[in-house]
């Protein structure tokens, strides 16, 4: 059967019936491939790297530049859970998506191997009973854990990625002289690194934003890296269609999530909720899980007009909209 990229396929890890007698032990931890080894499923097999004039950052890139002919790769800025510093934290994520024809620059250089498999959470990634609650719950003033008010990453290296990649676009001799779309440009993040991408948003160069895992708190808060506070009037600053993506009310990030997509109504939001997952998402998942399809979809409907890609979001039976895993929001998308 042909796979469609776009189709949301949720595995049931445990059947209810075992559960009480599951031992909580995680699966063992599969081995990390080499930085240069090419994966994704996309027709462009991905690899990432740090590139000497970018040391602060991790890029993923199409492992032959030469195949994407005469096409060129938008640009997707990424900025880590826990704002950290390790560009291979969602390797498995942000590859998938470069294999489809992007260049994603993450923040923060290739850590340690560990990074790539942060702890599990058995059985529901720390998930409360399945079901999404109610939509619109007021935000509760609750961070997601391991964040604080001095990252070590920035919402300036969000800029930097993107200032890097135009000018290696228009540097002859570079591998990607006239190889990118300097006018598809995205920011996106999960957790602290969602509250980096809100605030790099406001770039007149961003076509679009996806804040994962992840919304403003009610008291201002400095935890994306500016070193100013990131209010919920910076919301009012977005200029660009935006996906806020998380799990269900499990996540710790979910009320602010959804207080966020209540006080945006002047531009395109989707809001995408996924049931039974919590903080941690999907990224570590085969190709980035569902969230890994949801973001993907996102990115080709606004960067590159696909049609296919837009019904998943657009219209009352939009693909996310009649997926009983999911529940969804949305204004101005349609």
């Amino acid at each position: 059967m042909k796979r469609n990229i776009y189709g949301i396929v949720v595995s049931t890890f445990l059947c209810c019936a075992g559960l009480a007698q599951a031992p909580s032990v995680a699966p063992p931890v599969p081995p990390v491939l080499p930085a240069a080894t090419p994966l994704g499923t996309g027709p462009l097999k991905a690899i990432m790297e740090v590139d000497p004039t970018l040391a602060k950052h991790t890029v993923y890139r199409p492992n032959d530049m030469n195949a994407i002919g005469s096409a060129k790769l938008p640009i997707v800025a990424w900025g880590n859970g826990a704002c950290a510093a390790d560009g291979n934290a969602f390797r498995i994520f942000l590859t998938e998506i470069a294999s489809h024809g992007y260049l994603v620059v993450a923040n923060g250089p290739i850590g340690p191997d560990r990074a790539q498999f942060p702890p599990v959470v058995l059985p529901n990634r720390g998930a409360a009973p399945i079901g999404a609650g109610t939509p619109g719950d007021a935000a509760r003033a609750a961070a997601p854990p391991v964040i604080t008010s001095t990252p070590p990453t920035t919402t300036a290296q969000l800029i930097e990625a993107i200032d890097w990649a135009i000018r290696e676009n228009s540097r002859q001799g570079s591998r990607y002289y006239g190889k990118l779309d300097t006018a598809k440009i995205a920011v996106a993040g999960m957790s602290c690194g969602g509250v980096q991408a809100i605030e790099a948003s406001v770039d007149p160069r961003i076509k679009t934003t996806i804040v994962a895992n992840s919304g403003l708190m009610t008291v201002p808060t400095s935890m994306s890296g500016s070193g100013k506070p990131v209010p919920k009037e910076s919301l009012k600053l977005m200029h660009a269609p935006v996906l806020y993506l998380s799990g269900d009310e499990s996540d710790i990030a979910y009320a602010n999530a959804n207080d966020d997509f209540d006080r945006i109504d002047h531009i395109p939001v989707f809001r995408a909720i996924e049931k039974g997952i919590g903080h941690g998402g999907t990224y570590h998942d085969a190709d980035g899980g569902a969230f890994g399809k949801v973001a993907l979809a996102w990115l080709d409907w606004q960067l590159k007009g696909s049609n296919e890609a837009a019904e998943l979001f657009q219209g009352p039976n939009c693909g996310l909209c009649t997926d009983p895993q999911w529940v969804t929001r949305k204004k101005k998308v349609d």
